[in-house]
């Protein structure tokens, strides 16, 4: 498959509105295009498939080894390939991990794909091509094709833009205006969550035609290059046959790679709404509650006791997982922003609060001893939740990306009739290699 990626100097550049542009305006004009994001996040890939109509996909050099990244690009196919990237295009971790340090640079380099820089020019005329240029230099394997200029003032200042970007050497493949409208709605933790944004397809075909009126397309699908990157898919191990996963505006987030490998083994997956005050399914042989938005609707979910009670039932016999959100929601209780104290489900000792609000962010490795996951982990945490009590075993040794250790190791609880309750605030991304 012929792709670019998507990059930028820093954070806020615009990179995902222009993302989403030319995955709608390309999919609008026949192609079937396969979207890609690099690093942990998981809000932009659902924005990334409700613009393509397909499924978006996580590749992380810092978590993911060279064939689990390889496998994963070869098993979707498609016309054309658009990778999101994270953060400025060589930001990373300070120490490698699987592959690479984490950085959209290291995607690069693996793939051959072309980057397109987003440069936001407010503010700069003809420096912003000095600094495109140093991007385009850093690293001689990472190919940069041009830019997309976006904020541009006025006629003068694209003018201005233009003879910097023609001296740097550097192909302009159009230039986006200051548009208030293309702005998506966010909050703590990043972008308001795709399936959450009012009218988001008439958003979409916005940018859609945004990038229509501005932007060089053939030029841009002609910069694209195929992938000198292949190897067969490598799914990480499925924790049982028949898996019951909470799935609701509380509970989002799991990583697609992961869903879609389960079910490639053969998994069944029976998905249940702790908000509409659903249990897990009794047939099944393991319940996931994935991460989400607890904090926001914790009023409800402390209402939902029918919920709780068949959480409660299940884990008696059976292991329970849950990761961030669900950790908490398997806690005892969880303090909202307001300071007012929700009961959970009980399964653990966990107490956490919003209304003392701490950002923990970061890659994290993990070691456990359960049989339900795997003995060695590599994932990520992001949330803003402090823990007020865990008086449960630790589940794992936990450090972050430099080795350090981390305070954080999850909790576990074991219960008489064979069951156990598991949780970590960080998300699993793949097991060691």
């Amino acid at each position: 498959m012929n792709g670019l990626i998507i990059s930028a100097a820093a954070s806020g550049s615009g990179k995902t509105t222009v993302m989403l542009g030319l995955a709608r305006a390309f999919s609008r004009s026949g192609l079937s295009v396969q979207a890609f994001k690099s690093g942990p996040d998981y809000i932009d890939p659902a924005f990334h498939t409700a613009a393509t109509g397909r499924a978006s996909v996580n590749l992380d050099s810092w978590a993911m080894g060279r064939d689990r990244i390889a496998g994963l690009i070869t098993g979707h196919g498609g016309d054309l390939v658009l990778a999101e990237g994270s953060m400025g295009l060589f930001d990373g971790v300070a120490r490698a991990g699987a592959c690479g340090n984490g950085a959209t640079a290291d995607l690069a380099e693996m793939t051959g794909w072309p980057v397109v820089l987003v440069v936001d020019a407010s503010g700069a005329a003809q420096t912003a091509a000095a600094a495109a240029l140093g991007l385009a230099r850093f690293r001689p394997n990472v190919r940069v094709a041009g830019v997309i200029l976006n904020r541009v003032a006025s006629p003068r200042h694209e003018a201005l833009l233009r003879v910097g970007m023609q001296e740097a050497g550097l192909q302009v493949f159009g230039c986006l205006p200051r548009n208030a409208g293309t702005v998506l709605p966010e909050r703590h933790l990043g972008l308001i969550q795709a399936e959450e944004t009012a009218d988001l397809q008439s958003r979409l075909d916005t940018l859609a035609d945004l990038a229509e009126a501005h932007l060089d397309l053939p030029r841009l699908r002609n910069a694209a290059r195929p992938s000198s990157l292949v190897g067969a898919s490598r799914t990480v191990p499925a924790p049982a046959g028949r898996i019951a996963l909470a799935r609701d505006a509380a509970f989002s987030f799991v990583y697609p790679h992961l869903i879609a490998g389960w079910r490639a083994a053969g998994v069944t997956i029976l998905p249940f709404s702790p908000l509409a005050d659903e249990g897990p399914d009794d047939s099944a042989d393991l319940c996931w509650l994935p991460g989400g938005y607890p904090e926001l609707h914790a009023p409800r979910l402390a209402a939902c006791s029918g919920f709780r009670t068949a959480l409660r039932q299940f884990a008696e016999t059976r292991p329970v997982h849950g990761e961030c959100g669900g950790y908490m929601a398997m806690g005892a209780g969880l303090v909202a922003a307001d300071g007012v104290r929700y009961e959970m489900a009980g399964l653990l000792g966990l107490e956490t609060s919003f209304a003392k609000r701490r950002m923990n962010l970061g890659y994290r490795h993990a070691t456990l001893d359960v049989p339900h996951l795997p003995r060695g982990v590599r994932g990520h945490e992001f949330h803003y939740a402090t823990i007020l009590d865990r008086p449960d075993a630790p589940l794992a040794h936990v450090t972050d990306a430099n080795g350090d250790t981390v305070s954080e190791t999850g909790s576990r609880r074991d219960f008489a009739g064979g069951g156990i309750a598991t949780g970590t605030f960080f998300h699993m991304i793949a097991e060691d290699a």
